[in-house]
Parts: C-alpha cells; sequence; structure tokens
C-alpha cells in the first residue's frame, strides 16, 4: 500500500478518536452544567466512521455513558468490528 495513503488514514484515525474523546468529555461537562447535550446518534456515528476507541476510552475517562447498556456493548463491538477490518485489510 502506497505510504502516503497510510499515513492519511492514520492521521484521520487518530482525528476521529481524539474527536471522540473530546465530545465524551464535552457532552459530561454540559450534563454537569444542565446545557445542551450532544446527541447520542452523534457518538455512535463518530464511533462508526473510526473513532471508536476514543469515544469508547472517553466513556471510562469521564464515566460518561457507562449506565447506558447500548453504548457499554456497542462502543466495544465498533471498535471489534474496525480491529477486524483492518487485519483484513492488511493481508
Amino acid at each position: 500500500m502506497n505510504p502516503i495513503i497510510v499515513y492519511i488514514i492514520i492521521i484521520y484515525l487518530v482525528l476521529m478518536n481524539l474527536l471522540g474523546f473530546i465530545l465524551m468529555g464535552a457532552d459530561k461537562r454540559k450534563a454537569k452544567l444542565g446545557k445542551w447535550r450532544i446527541p447520542e446518534k452523534t457518538f455512535f456515528i463518530v464511533s462508526i466512521l473510526g473513532g471508536s476507541l476514543g469515544t469508547w476510552l472517553g466513556m471510562y475517562a469521564f464515566r460518561h455513558k457507562t449506565r447506558h447498556w447500548y453504548f457499554v456493548v456497542f462502543m466495544p463491538l465498533i471498535f471489534i468490528a474496525h480491529v477486524v477490518l483492518a487485519i483484513f485489510l492488511l493481508k
């Protein structure tokens, strides 16, 4: 695979995971302040688009959304799907 494409993919994934982590922290802060919240579908969209690890880590770093079964179940599943996809594409 072209090294430039690999570099772009890595940068993209780092940014998406950083976004997922930051969104989780921002939503937790907004919840504490009683302000407008980030829609839950936003977290899933960011996760599906490559930010699953950041969103998942943000859940536990900020202790946010950990009581919602669909976050606890689907964030790790999305991450596992991404890992399986990466392994498949790299072979």
